[in-house]
C-alpha cells in the first residue's frame, strides 16, 4: 500500500461533509466498488479523520458507473504546485525520435499515485 501526506496549507481548516444520500442501486454500486478498492489494498479503513470528502457517481459511455471523490475543498487547501505539468503537445514532440514506445494503463485507469 502506498501512502502519501499532503502538505495542506497551515490555514485551512478541515472540511468533513454528511454523506451525501444515494437510492438503493447508486448505495450498492459503491459498496461494491469500495469493496474492491479494499480487496486490492488501494484503501485501509480510518478511525478519526480529519477532512471528510463525499462519493459522486458519474455515469460513463457504456452505461456503467464510475466512482471518484470529490476532493475539491482539499484541493483549495492544497498549495500550487511550483513544477506544474507539461503540456501534451510538449509531451508529444519528445516521442518524435523514439524507435519504441510503451503506454501503460493502472488500476480502472484513474487510481493512479505518483
Amino acid at each position: 500500500m502506498m501512502v502519501h501526506r499532503l502538505n495542506i496549507s497551515p490555514e485551512a481548516k478541515p472540511i468533513k461533509y454528511k454523506k451525501r444520500a444515494f437510492g438503493t442501486e447508486r448505495n450498492k454500486i459503491i459498496k461494491e466498488e469500495v469493496e474492491k478498492l479494499f480487496q486490492v489494498n488501494c484503501i485501509r479503513p480510518i478511525q478519526y479523520p480529519e477532512w471528510l470528502a463525499n462519493v459522486v457517481l458519474v455515469l460513463k459511455s457504456n452505461g456503467k458507473w464510475r466512482m471518484c471523490i470529490d476532493f475539491t475543498d482539499l484541493n483549495r487547501a492544497y498549495p500550487k504546485d511550483s513544477f506544474p505539468l507539461p503540456r501534451i503537445d510538449a509531451l508529444i514532440d519528445s516521442t518524435s525520435r523514439c524507435e519504441l514506445m510503451s503506454f501503460l494503463d493502472a488500476f480502472q485507469g484513474y487510481n493512479q499515485s505518483g
